[in-house]
This record gives structure tokens, C-alpha cells and sequence, in this order.
């Protein structure tokens, strides 16, 4: 029955890893241009995401893991469960995890840089005048990439020298004492990850707050009432008129627009800069409907005309979620801010879950019937990260004011999508301790693991609340009752995260100022903003750029009524629209 039950846990994480790569896949080929596609770029980008994910997505196989272990309607281990096959099945998912981060950081520090100079290296009259080997492309690269090599190393080296936290007086409690590592090499590799998940925190505050106010309203709230099939026949048919008329002007002066008068000069000049803005109509109404792309895109396109009806009930539905986890997450931020064990001298760590956490609890409670809770848990992630790609998407890649890469659907070069690829790396780190720490931590600690909270007297290895469901009590680290102490088991990811905060406690004062500058300070501000004012263009100050931009994007928006999602799925105009003029 064990096996059986722990195959069934693998497999259903199998399918999630599976998922999540079709995800990153639609996403990357969504989002990059198809004149510049690379393979190198395009494969770099698909597994560092797909690897991240897979990381943060195996918390609910760590919790399913250990919690099976115990019979939560007893409080008691299960009778297979001894301490040996415990401590097997956490030592199996403290491999995995070590594996898995240690595979993030060198995607995130060596492989995403080597492929962005991989790419920049790459001279293509060079290459066909067969002036470029491949070694010196490889050589090329690699130069580059050796300063990151070197910042890994010292990143590495100081973990491995820097001095823990020594506030084992601070803390009673011999969990917590527990995670005070003395190992140097476990110790180098927790700096190197708090480092990092500072880094990515500081984005996820930025990026994930500002695309979670906006994904939702943004499904409400914009709504073009025309078709982008419509749009297209409109824009060939006014095409056509304005170089007839064109023709005619240019007939009438046999090619010299110096003959024509100052009236018919000005109306073809206008006719010109028309003329451009209708060609660029045109390419993007096609672009719209996914014309000369690849058939997983003309798919994309096609699924989301068939879904535009429901993007406005989907927006209330993602507000109401949205709404919920901001909500729990600032509870549990009030929680360390009150019960914190040690407040800022061990990292605001939360030893036991005082106050009431929707998220948390739902997560808990579903945590009984797996798979249940990971369904909950894939789509909570899947909000962050579609959150972050959103925006990434608005806020664009900048330093300091100054934007140096634009995202955009089907417009993004190889460049902007391995930066974009490299902080949602980040982000996603990040958002592996916000999850598990914030928005969950109960779920992230002990899921639904109990004991039977007899008095030390009458404890016994295997004690019966069968009868007294009163003594059977949710685990937590404040619980040093012998039989807690016997029977609850962490998860691996909690115990792993609670290190990184206790040993370096600075990194758990800046986790936790940051979920309230998450929370406040950009969350709130750019919902309530966005929620009482629509986007305003002065189209005098676009250049093209921006210009093609807007215009894409009301391409890509809601549409208003149900015949419009219909020509989009069609390809097919409206009959007026195509016999009018």
C-alpha cells in the first residue's frame, strides 16, 4: 500500500513536470519573434523555466511524502512507517532538492549567460563567408561568460567562510536549534540560494505585485468591438482606395509632385503617412490571428478567440483569487509581526500559525485527498508566474528609469527573452519562499500531519485518540510534547528554508519587509489605480514603436460581442463589413 501509494505521487508529479513544460514552451514561443529564432536561445529558455517550476512544484510531493507517514484521524505513525523508512524518504527528497537547486543556479548563473553571448557572438556574413569557426563562437562565448563563473565562485566561498547566526539562546525550542548547520558545504550552498532569493525577491516585489493588480483587470476590463478579421478587411479595403487615389494624384503630375498645387501636394503627403499606418494595420491584424507563424501559434490565437467570452468571468474568478491571496498573505505577515519566537534576531520565523489563513487552511484540509491540494497549488503558482510574465510585459526591462528591452507578444528578440527568462528564474525563487512561508506555511511545514496530544505520563509509543478526538492537534514546531516529537515530520523544502532565515537572519528581515512593500506599497496602488482609470495615450508623443504596441495590443484584447469571437475563430470578416464602400 506504501508503494503504491508513493508511485502514485511520483507519477502525479510527472504529469505536472510534463505540463509545466508545455507551459514554458507556449510561453517562449509565444512571446519571441519569429524573425530571430534561435534554437540554442529557445531551448535555454524552455528548460530553465520548466526547471524552476518543477522546484517549487514538488513541495506538494515533499508534503504528500511525509504526511503519509502518519494517520491524521489517529495522530500516530502508520505501521510501516518506521524511523528508518522516515528518514530514507527525507534523505531521497533532500537529494532531489539539492539537485534541483543546484541545477537552477547554474542555468540561472552560467547556462542563461553563455547562451546570451552564444548568441551575440554569432556574425552571420562572417559565418557564411566561413570566416567564424565554431571554436572561436564557443571561445567568443565563453570569455564573457567566465565573470560569471567567477562571481559564482566567490559567491560560493564566502558561504563557506561567513559565520551563521549563533541566537541558539534566543530559541528553546530544539527544531530550530536543529537547523543551525555547521556543515561548510550545506552552509555555502544556503548563502548562495538567500542570496539569490534576496535578489529575486526585490523583482518579484517590482514585477509579481504589478502583474497580479493588473492580470485581472485587464481580462475585465479591455474589450475592442471589432474582430481582428473585421479589421483586416476594413484596413485592405481602405489600403486599396488610398493608392488609388495616390495613382491618381501621381498621374496628374507625371511623377513630379512639384507640379501639383500646394493643396493636392499636402493631401499626398498625407496619403503617404497614411498609407504606413495602414500597412502596419494590416500586418498586425494578420499577426493577430497568428497568419505566417507556426501552427502552435495560429493555435494559441484560435483558443483565445474561442475563450474570449469567458475572459470576463475569468477576470472576476482570478480578482476573487488574487484578492484571497493578498489576503492571507498579509495575515500571515501580522502573525510574524506578533508571534514572531525571536522577531528580527532569528528572521521573523513563524513557529506555529496563530491566525486564520484562507490559502493556507483550504490547502490543508485538501492536503487529506491528494491530489487535490496540488491542483490548488499548480494554479496558485501558475497565477504568480503568469502574474510575473504580465509584469515583466508592463513595467518592460529597465535599469533604473531607463527601459532596455521591451516584452512583447510575437516581438520579443532572443536577447530580451534569456533576460526575461533569467529574472523569472529569480522571481520564481522567490516565490518558492513566499508560498512556502507566507501565503502556506502550515500546508508548506506539516500539511496534514497530527498528534495525539496526551500528557508525558500517559505516553506511549502508539497512542489511541481514536476515542478522544479532542487530543489530536495539528503539528507545529512549537509542539514539544514526545509524541509531536515522534510522530510530526517537516518537509524537506520547510526545513531547507527555515535554515537559509535562521542561519542568516538578515536575509529573513528583508523576506519579510518585503511581503509588506509586496502587499502596500505596489500591490494595492496599481490595482486601485488600475481599477479607476483606463490607460490614456497621447498619440502625438508615440513614436512608431510605441505606436505599433498600442495597436497590437488592442488587437489582442477582449472582444465586446460574441460575433467578433466568431470571425476570430473563423479567420472570416463580417459579410457588411467586406461589401461596404
Amino acid at each position: 500500500m506504501a508503494l503504491l501509494q508513493t508511485s502514485l505521487i511520483w507519477a502525479v508529479y510527472g504529469v505536472v513536470v510534463a505540463i509545466l513544460l508545455a507551459v514554458a514552451s507556449v510561453f517562449i514561443y509565444v512571446y519571441q519573434t519569429p524573425r530571430d529564432r534561435s534554437p540554442s536561445v529557445t531551448l535555454a529558455c524552455i528548460i530553465s523555466i520548466t526547471s524552476l517550476l518543477a522546484t517549487v512544484l514538488l513541495l506538494p510531493v515533499d508534503v504528500a511524502l511525509v504526511s503519509s507517514t502518519t494517520s491524521s484521524k489517529l495522530g500516530q505513525r502508520k505501521d510501516w512507517a518506521t524511523q528508518d523508512v522516515v528518514d530514507r524518504i527525507t534523505y531521497s527528497l533532500t537529494i532531489i532538492y539539492y539537485f534541483l537547486y543546484s541545477l537552477d543556479a547554474l542555468l540561472c548563473l552560467l547556462v542563461i549567460p553563455f547562451t546570451y553571448f552564444w548568441y551575440e557572438e554569432y556574425d552571420e556574413v562572417a559565418s557564411e563567408e566561413g570566416n567564424q569557426t565554431l571554436g572561436q563562437r564557443i571561445w567568443g562565448a565563453l570569455k564573457y561568460t567566465l565573470s560569471f563563473v567567477a562571481v559564482v565562485l566567490i559567491l560560493f566561498l564566502v558561504g563557506f567562510f561567513v559565520p551563521v547566526s549563533r541566537g541558539k539562546n534566543d530559541m528553546d525550542l530544539d527544531y530550530f536549534k536543529r537547523l543551525l548547520t555547521e556543515n561548510h558545504g550545506e552552509r555555502a550552498l544556503t548563502f548562495a540560494l538567500g542570496l539569490l532569493m534576496t535578489i529575486g525577491l526585490c523583482l518579484y516585489v517590482v514585477y509579481t505585485s504589478v502583474g497580479l493588480a493588473l492580470l485581472p483587470i485587464s481580462l475585465m476590463k479591455t474589450a475592442p468591438s471589432i474582430s481582428s478579421a473585421t479589421l483586416r478587411a476594413s484596413t485592405t479595403q481602405q489600403l486599396d482606395i488610398n493608392q488609388e487615389r495616390q495613382r491618381q494624384l501621381e498621374g496628374r503630375c507625371a511623377g513630379d509632385p512639384e507640379l501639383l498645387s500646394s493643396k493636392d501636394r499636402r493631401e499626398l503627403d498625407t496619403l503617404v503617412r497614411e498609407e504606413r499606418t495602414l500597412i502596419r494595420r494590416q500586418r498586425l491584424a494578420e499577426e493577430s490571428q497568428g497568419g505566417g507563424r507556426s501552427w502552435l501559434i495560429r493555435a494559441w490565437y484560435k483558443l483565445g478567440a474561442v475563450l474570449r467570452p469567458f475572459k470576463l468571468l475569468g477576470g472576476i474568478l482570478l480578482l476573487f483569487i488574487a484578492f484571497l491571496t493578498w489576503v492571507s498573505m498579509l495575515l500571515t505577515a501580522i502573525d510574524k509581526a506578533k508571534n514572531s519566537i525571536c522577531k528580527h534576531r532569528c528572521g521573523y520565523i513563524l513557529a506555529h500559525v496563530n491566525i486564520f489563513n484562507p490559502i493556507n487552511w483550504a490547502l490543508v484540509k485538501s492536503a487529506r485527498f491528494f491530489p487535490f491540494d496540488y491542483g490548488i497549488f499548480t494554479a496558485l503558482v501558475l497565477l504568480f508566474f503568469s502574474s510575473s510574465v504580465v509584469g515583466i510585459a508592463v513595467v518592460g526591462i529597465r535599469f533604473l528609469w531607463i527601459r532596455i528591452f521591451q516584452i512583447r507578444h510575437g516581438h520579443t528578440s532572443p536577447q530580451a527573452l534569456l533576460l526575461a527568462t533569467a529574472m523569472l528564474m529569480l522571481i520564481i525563487l522567490a516565490l518558492n519562499h513566499s508560498i512556502s512561508m507566507v501565503v502556506a506555511p502550515q500546508y508548506a511545514t506539516f500539511g496534514p500531519q497530527t498528534f495525539c496530544d496526551r500528557a508525558p505520563g500517559a505516553f506511549t509509543r502508539n497512542p489511541d485518540c481514536s476515542n478522544s478526538k479532542e487530543l489530536i492537534k495539528p503539528c507545529s514546531e512549537l509542539a514539544k510534547n514526545p509524541a509531536a516529537q515522534q510522530v510530526c515530520t517537516p518537509s524537506v523544502v520547510s526545513t531547507f528554508l527555515n535554515r537559509v532565515t535562521l542561519n542568516y537572519p538578515f536575509f529573513g528581515v528583508v523576506f519579510f519587509w518585503a511581503q509588506f512593500f509586496f502587499l502596500g506599497n505596489l500591490y494595492l496602488i496599481v490595482f486601485v489605480t488600475s481599477l479607476l482609470r483606463s490607460p490614456q495615450l497621447d498619440e502625438a508623443q508615440l513614436d512608431e514603436d510605441a505606436e505599433e504596441a498600442e495597436e497590437e495590443g488592442l488587437l489582442a484584447n477582449t472582444g465586446r460581442r460574441f460575433n467578433a469571437s466568431w470571425q476570430d475563430i473563423t479567420g472570416r470578416a463580417a459579410r457588411s463589413e467586406r461589401s461596404r464602400g
